[in-house]
């Protein structure tokens, strides 16, 4: 008989959340699920919509109205809203500035969580996957959203390894003045975020994983060793 597979992976900013999780599902052949992502399409329809991200209620009322889809396909996540593919403005500087009034609004969260659970249990049944699973990564996913994954990671890395990511992922090159430009978005994110999520603390039965010292490929194998060594399936195995 099939068994669904739930891989949950949480981490601060520059840990490479998003590079193993899209990894892990492509090679187990899972859904992907980038909850970050859902935050920042929130924002960018708020600002479409003219409305104060700092008005709570306001903002709370219009995520409720927002027409999110996520295409969970790791080879190619995309991010809708309504038929609009909007996945490349997401990371603009203009959104990384602002998205953090979204993170930290506790109404944002719970409405995002319930949705965030309900395509992880469509998963498990059909979806993306046709039922195999999903991999989803991103604040409270190991805790919150998704205690009950066959394997929940909390992926960490020093401040400095993340900024030199975070500087090559948005300016192509990780000199001082492009970890400098990068050292805001990623230290203020982190600091925002922890007065409503305690992602960089381990809770029980969430293995640590500090890739400091990783390169992409290191990261996946030290991944894959865990799942395996939590649910004895390894990249390829059928369900």
């Amino acid at each position: 008989m099939n068994r669904s597979l739930v891989i949950a992976i949480d981490g601060p900013s520059g840990s490479g959340k998003s590079t193993l999780a899209r990894r892990l599902a492509g090679a187990y052949g899972l859904a992907y699920l980038d909850t970050g992502s859902m935050f920042r399409a929130v924002t960018l329809w708020c600002l479409r919509r003219g409305v104060e991200l700092t008005d709570e209620d306001a903002v709370a009322e219009e995520t409720r109205r927002t027409p999110l889809t996520m295409v969970m396909d790791p080879a190619s996540p995309r991010v809708r809203l309504g038929e609009e593919d909007v996945t490349s403005l997401l990371h603009t500087a203009d959104i990384a500035a602002v998205v953090s009034h979204v993170a930290v609004n506790l109404q944002v969260r719970a409405w995002l969580a319930d949705l965030q659970r309900h395509l992880i249990e469509e998963e498990r049944v059909d979806g993306f996957s046709g039922g195999r699973g999903i991999v989803a990564e991103g604040r409270d996913i190991t805790t919150v959203i998704a205690p009950d994954a066959d394997a929940r990671i909390l992926l960490i890395a020093r401040t400095e390894a993340r900024l030199a990511r975070r500087a090559r992922q948005r300016h192509g090159a990780a000199d001082a003045d492009a970890v400098a430009a990068t050292r805001d978005e990623v230290v203020r994110r982190d600091e925002q975020d922890s007065t409503v999520s305690r992602f960089m603390d381990a809770a029980n039965g969430v293995v640590k994983l500090d890739n400091s010292e990783f390169e992409p490929p290191q990261t996946f194998a030290a991944a894959c060793e865990i799942v395996e060594r939590l649910t004895g399936r390894a990249p390829g195995m059928a369900s």
